[in-house]
């Protein structure tokens, strides 16, 4: 009976991990197609693609330094024109309702100041699941990689 109830308890707790991983690599799928649509935005010169995407009071850090909020990102969306954008190497790592993402962007365009851009960076995004149950982004950072 005792042995029973071990083993029980045992399958009990794996069928707990088991679902545990599903939940896990369904956030990390759907904070992948946030980043995606986030890649879409650029690709098609389009910032209303990913303006619902960020959080109210986002920070986000520019590859030169610069910190600014959620206007000053959309602001520099809507001002730079890609005319190519990819990303690669794209992770993204769940701790409970907060999620990292990394990945590697390149693009070719104008940036925010019109002059001609050739873009190679690493970034880290973080986004976290709000009460209404929405992943947001609240975080975002770039390094400029030298070629």
């Amino acid at each position: 009976m005792r042995k029973g109830l071990l083993w029980c308890v045992v399958g009990v707790m794996l069928l707990g991990s088991v679902e545990l991983v599903r939940a896990q690599m369904g956030v990390e799928k759907a904070v992948a197609d946030l980043e995606n649509q986030w890649l879409q935005s650029q690709k098609t010169n389009n910032p209303d693609l990913v303006a619902p995407l960020l959080a109210d009071k986002i920070v986000y850090t520019s590859a030169v330094g610069k910190v600014g909020d959620k206007a000053a990102l959309l602001a520099a969306a809507k001002a730079t024109k890609y005319t190519s954008a990819d990303y690669k190497d794209v992770k993204v790592t769940v701790f409970g309702d907060t999620a990292i993402a990394t990945g590697g962007f390149m693009a070719k365009g104008t940036d925010d100041m019109g002059k001609p851009m050739d873009v190679n960076e690493r970034w880290t995004d973080t986004w976290v699941k709000m009460p209404s149950g929405k992943w947001q982004c609240v975080a975002t950072q770039s390094s400029a990689i030298k070629m």
